[in-house]
């Protein structure tokens, strides 16, 4: 089965494949730029990017700002490809985060765990495109509704289904007891949806299909059913381009389903993650520095800073590794190309 390009807007990526954002720092330019020289779209998480300047943690505001542009200028430097950036809607800083990528002139702004009603205004007077990331045809009902009284709609929609990494936008207990409307059906809803939009104003509006993708029959189905795109994230981690610490990579390479756990997030949210020792020590951990990553988050009230297990988890230590679901078809270090053509080829 030949897939077609994937057009978003005046974008065009040769091969339908999107690099989920991964965050804190594990795709950054290095692997955003890897997968976009192959054809695909790369994208830089935007979630704590400057955590490696020297005043990130006395001014993490100022230090995630500069990181965003000197990510995207490094992406550039690297590729000619399509680069976008991932931002939590629900983070600290939202908006001035987005405005900074789009000053940057970044191609495409991905954003989900939580509506993110704002793009619109965000992006207006650029062309940067947009694309919510939603689990369900209601939330993309909503965020559609929402961006039509800014007389836009959105370029590109990633439905993301239960199998994903990360925070996710189902129930904890449908995720658990294994209830949760399947990724190709969501896919099929929303192609329902966004068909009647289509129409009406003229327009096309592609469905990337994200969570838990490992193998080529994997996107034969989802283009069956009506998916345009497709996002990938976790295959990308165990490469040579991935921007996270060796360590990090190992941790995925020795995963096994068993391993992999749902967890509450301090952020209020189910979310996939690798089972490690700093999850089993939640409780028992003493916060002592709050990273201003998320509105109203009492250090006091949270079992363990996700900033700090992210962090700990990107440079190598133990932390908080989140992962899509079915890691077993993922056991050793590999390349960006190589990933691409055994979904492609």
């Amino acid at each position: 089965m030949k897939l077609n390009e994937l057009k978003i807007g005046n974008l065009t990526a040769k091969i339908p494949i999107v690099q989920g954002g991964m965050g804190i720092g594990v795709s950054l330019s290095g692997l955003a730029a890897a997968v976009a020289n192959e054809g695909g779209i790369g994208t830089i998480s935007g979630v704590q990017i400057g955590f490696r300047e020297p005043d990130f943690l006395m001014d993490p505001v100022a230090a995630n700002l500069r990181a965003i542009g000197s990510e995207i200028k490094k992406a550039r430097e690297k590729s000619k490809g399509i680069i976008a950036m991932n931002f939590m809607a629900a983070m600290n800083n939202f908006e001035l985060y987005v405005k900074k990528a789009v000053e940057e002139k970044i191609d495409l702004i991905v954003s989900g765990a939580g509506l993110p009603i704002a793009l619109p205004k965000l992006v207006n007077g650029s062309n940067t495109k947009i694309a919510p990331i939603v689990s369900s045809a209601k939330a993309a009902r909503i965020i559609i509704k929402s961006y039509l009284k800014s007389e836009r709609l959105p370029d590109a929609v990633v439905v993301e289904g239960p199998l994903a990494g990360g925070h996710l936008g189902f129930k904890m207990d449908e995720l658990l007891e294994d209830k949760c409307m399947k990724l190709k059906d969501i896919v099929k809803e929303v192609k329902l949806l966004l068909s009647s939009f289509e129409e009406e104003y003229k327009v096309k509006i592609p469905v990337i299909a994200a969570g838990g993708l490992r193998t080529k029959d994997d996107i034969i189905e989802l283009s069956e059913a009506g998916a345009d795109g497709f996002q990938i994230a976790s295959l990308f981690v165990p490469t040579v381009e991935c921007d996270a610490h060796q360590n990090f990579k190992s941790a995925y390479i020795n995963a096994d389903d068993e391993s992999i756990k749902i967890i509450k997030s301090p952020v209020g949210m189910p979310a996939r993650a690798i089972l490690t020792n700093f999850l089993t020590a939640t409780g028992n951990l003493e916060i002592t520095k709050c990273h201003r990553c998320m509105p109203n988050c009492n250090p006091k009230e949270i079992p363990y800073c996700i900033s700090e297990g992210l962090l700990n988890a990107v440079e190598g230590r133990d932390g908080l590794i989140f992962s899509g679901a079915n890691l077993n078809s993922i056991n050793k270090l590999t390349t960006v190309k190589e990933v691409i053509n055994r979904l492609i080829s």
